[in-house]
């Protein structure tokens, strides 16, 4: 029973850590994004309109790995779309080209040191409960006869389990 609950337990921790660690910074209008850089671009009406048919409808934002920057459209190595009435997809880094006049804004994806130390500390509270519960449910707090521990009146100090 433990074990399917730490591993529930640490994929919540480690989606925790990915999607918190991260933050959006708007690129200024006249700068360039440098090619590798992982960025998001709001898409704007025309853009979902020329994009729906290829990426799907109602798209707010791209987000991904910048694979080529040329003078009139972004390539981009699709990680995640987010839509506009909320919810978002996965890629797995499929290839579009998005043409400039089709975004509205240009951010940048940076490491928040405060998110990341806020996150780390959830995450080792978290593991620090389990470990202290899987401890005390392997019966460690016995003696070494293997006795349950008992108060000064002789009455064991261990609950019951409950099936």
């Amino acid at each position: 029973m433990a074990a399917p609950v730490a591993r529930v337990t640490g994929a919540a921790a480690a989606c925790l850590m990915l999607t918190s660690c991260y933050t959006l910074q708007a690129i200024p209008g006249g700068a360039a994004p440098t090619l590798g850089m992982s960025i998001a671009m709001d898409l704007n009406d025309a853009g979902r309109a020329a994009l729906g048919g290829s990426m799907g409808p109602e798209i707010l934002q791209v987000e991904g790995r910048l694979t080529r920057n040329d003078d009139d459209a972004y390539q981009v190595a699709v990680a995640s779309i987010r839509l506009l009435r909320g919810g978002e997809q996965t890629w797995a880094g499929e290839k579009v080209s998005i043409r400039k006049e089709y975004v509205a804004r240009l951010y940048e994806k940076h490491l928040s040191k405060g998110r990341t130390a806020a996150a780390a500390a959830v995450g080792v509270g978290v593991v620090a409960y389990f470990a202290t519960k899987a401890i005390i449910g392997a019966g460690l707090g016995t003696d070494p006869e293997g006795k349950p521990p008992i108060d000064t009146a002789g009455h064991s100090l261990r609950r019951p389990v409950r099936p």
